[in-house]
């Protein structure tokens, strides 16, 4: 057995003896699921769970992220391996929280589990020795877009300068001594087989919209009132009959909820609420939709005479995964489940959901795979863990291999990807990009 063989055999080990360990991480999040900026009990125990393995870190990123990092014997890249802090709302899910809906339907609590798992892996002495450059460990909140409202009260306070975990670790310079980054993110869809890497997924922007009308007693005098929820209901039949309109290579998606229709069955409704999104495959197509669902959103007042606020917030970029950054992930999956159990999706389609790993993408190489051990509908009520083998131990084994080969050997590996993947643009662009993004827009439908 070769010295890297045997560095990789002795992190699996170190990785196995805390197996116990770190599934009962996993399983004490999905019990106690928390939604995006508001992830305080989650950060806290990764902010325990560092102090107990003795690894240095800073807490309160973006109000609730957790940072942490593992020092190589020698100077080079930075290589950080991420976890995601916060859940969804899935009222019906069986762990969710009877209060608040929140619950982990989209496998985050495990990603947390196999971020620490890794780094077990990573730390013990004849590792970290021969690491030509660090690792960051970053417990990252809200990357489900969700709670736009919230969101942008925060945003209007000053709290946050974006609505999404990683958006706010890019823009408050978190990222900026990293040189790549990885995450494992979870899958119950049998072609994704134990492991999986794709080529490319959705980007999108979001939308908070507020219809406007003007109340009136529903019964005796409909006709003095402006019925903004029958705005939103033309609305949202204009934006229907878009969908013809759009072609099917582009992955387009328009969809969102109705959160707030008014406060009282006898009078018309003057204040509707709209929560939706924009998704597709590529910026281009994202700004021809969105521009589509304004014209909708607008023929909506116009059709009741009532006024149409309309928020587009800067949402996600599409994921591009990096392909040289990929093969040595997929290296040491392989490795833990044979190459029949490895899908390889670089020439498949783009998938219909977004990441904000697609905007970490556009400033270092990045990689996004997924790992089976899970059932179920992704955001449903029956999605679950069945194998924490495959759910945990082994992505966190898998990540541990990939950084070692990255960062042995004077981090050839990783110089490697560095060279073949320059950035897209700086951060302080990207920066720019997003902000000039964020827009608001008043249409009065007279």
């Amino acid at each position: 057995m070769s010295g890297i063989e045997s560095l990789k055999a002795a992190a699996q080990s170190a990785i196995d003896r805390r197996r116990d360990w770190l599934i009962d991480i996993a399983d004490k999040i999905l019990r106690n699921p928390e939604v995006g900026f508001q992830e305080f009990k989650t950060a806290q125990l990764v902010s325990d769970k560092f102090s107990e393995l003795g690894i240095d870190h800073t807490d309160g990123v973006a109000i609730t992220g957790v940072t942490g990092r593992l020092r190589g014997g020698n100077v080079g890249p930075t290589v950080a391996i991420l976890g995601e802090l916060d859940s969804l709302r899935v009222s019906e899910h069986r762990h969710a929280d009877p209060e608040t809906g929140a619950a982990h339907a989209c496998g985050h609590n495990c990603q947390i589990s196999m971020m620490i798992g890794a780094a077990i892996g990573l730390m013990i002495p004849e590792v970290q020795r021969v690491l030509c450059g660090d690792v960051e460990l970053m417990a990252v909140p809200a990357e489900e877009f969700i709670d736009v409202e919230y969101r942008l009260g925060l945003h209007r306070e000053g709290k946050i300068g974006f609505l999404s975990g990683k958006q706010e670790f890019i823009r408050l310079g978190a990222f900026d001594h990293v040189d790549m980054a990885m995450m494992v993110h979870s899958s119950a869809s049998p072609e994704d087989a134990k492991f999986s890497l794709g080529a490319t997924s959705n980007g999108h922007l979001g939308k908070y919209v507020r219809f406007v009308g003007k109340s009136a007693h529903a019964g005796s005098s409909p006709h003095r009132g402006v019925n903004a929820l029958q705005a939103a209901m033309v609305a949202l039949h204009a934006l229907n009959t878009q969908r013809e309109t759009f072609q099917d290579p582009d992955i387009v998606r328009l969809h969102g909820i109705l959160t707030h229709g008014g406060v009282a069955a006898n009078a018309t409704p003057a204040d509707v609420r709209y929560e939706g999104r924009v998704r597709g495959r590529t910026t281009e197509v994202i700004a021809d939709a969105s521009a589509k669902m304004d014209r909708c959103l607008k023929a909506g007042a116009l059709a009741l005479g009532a006024k149409v606020e309309i928020t587009t917030i800067p949402g996600y970029f599409p994921l591009s995964n990096d392909l040289t950054f990929g093969s040595i992930f997929r290296d040491s999956a392989e490795r833990l489940v044979g190459k029949s159990s490895f899908a390889d999706h670089s020439n498949g389609p783009t998938r219909g959901g977004s990441t904000d790993m697609g905007d970490l993408g556009q400033i270092m190489p990045v990689i996004h795979p997924y790992t089976g051990g899970f059932s179920g509908t992704g955001h449903g009520e029956d999605y679950q863990v069945v194998d924490y083998e495959q759910a945990v131990i082994r992505p966190a084994k898998a990540m541990a291999m990939a950084v070692i080969d990255l960062l042995a050997n004077d981090a050839a590996k990783a110089n490697e990807v560095i060279k073949r993947s320059p950035p897209k643009m700086t951060r302080q662009r990207y920066v720019d990009i997003q902000n000039a993004r964020m827009s608001k827009e008043s249409y009065e439908g007279k």
